[in-house]
């Protein structure tokens, strides 16, 4: 789950609040929110334990950030395997420099990403066609066919997309190709976390339900 905060006028108000589906992968490339209890948990790279954990590091860290940054900030908060990437806009590279510093002290993260710029806050628009572009990425990963896109999550920020999640060197290239070719992409970021085929294999065989007894039909069938 990624949030979004603006500010406004009177306070910031949260503009998006997605949650992550199995079109995307964990993100640093990104496909890996997760539904607790239901299938997108099961097929998430991540343990159970530390999806929700991510998702507890997104709220807190947005929170405070709406606390300790000024209400022309505006300012993406992503946790992927406790890595949290900051993206979004502000005033100024003390304030941006500050934002780094609030997410790093957030309970149970281990790395902060701070993409931050010091820029103007994005137009509505922008957003809008980041969020446009964002699905498109997720499209072509999934027509790719030969690219897991649950492995991925897509975070997209002016046109920049990141990437985020535990992949081979393999996915990391393939899907990075991928993005590349994508409307509208001006410059693939990956912040991944690069595994074995060894490591894959053994996650892959724990997500592997086994399959039913053989005569276990119902009595007298």
């Amino acid at each position: 789950m990624s949030f979004r905060w603006v500010a406004v006028r009177g306070g910031p108000l949260l503009a998006v609040m997605t949650l992550v589906t199995a079109l995307q992968g964990c993100a640093p490339l990104i496909v890996g929110g997760a539904m607790v209890g239901g299938t997108m948990m099961a097929l998430d790279r991540r343990t159970s334990g530390t999806q929700v954990e991510d998702e507890a590091i997104e709220l807190k860290a947005a929170q405070r950030l709406r606390q300790g940054l000024s209400d022309k900030a505006h300012f993406n908060v992503t946790s992927y395997n406790r890595q949290v990437l900051l993206t979004g806009e502000t005033g100024s590279e003390t304030e941006r420099e500050r934002a780094g510093e609030i997410a790093t002290r957030v309970e149970n993260v281990a790395n902060v990403i701070n993409e931050m710029a010091v820029l103007p806050v994005s137009s509505l628009s922008e957003r809008s066609n980041d969020t446009l572009i964002t699905t498109r990425v997720k499209s072509a990963l999934i027509d790719a066919k030969d690219v897991q896109t649950n492995a991925f999550k897509i975070v997209t920020e002016r046109g920049n997309v990141y990437m985020m999640g535990r992949v081979t060197q393999q996915e990391a290239e393939r899907a990075t190709q991928v993005v590349r070719g994508v409307a509208g992409v001006r410059k693939v970021i990956r912040v991944l976390e690069i595994i074995s085929n060894d490591e894959l294999k053994a996650l892959e065989s724990k997500n592997v339900k086994p399959a039913p007894p053989s005569g276990t039909g119902t009595p007298g069938q």
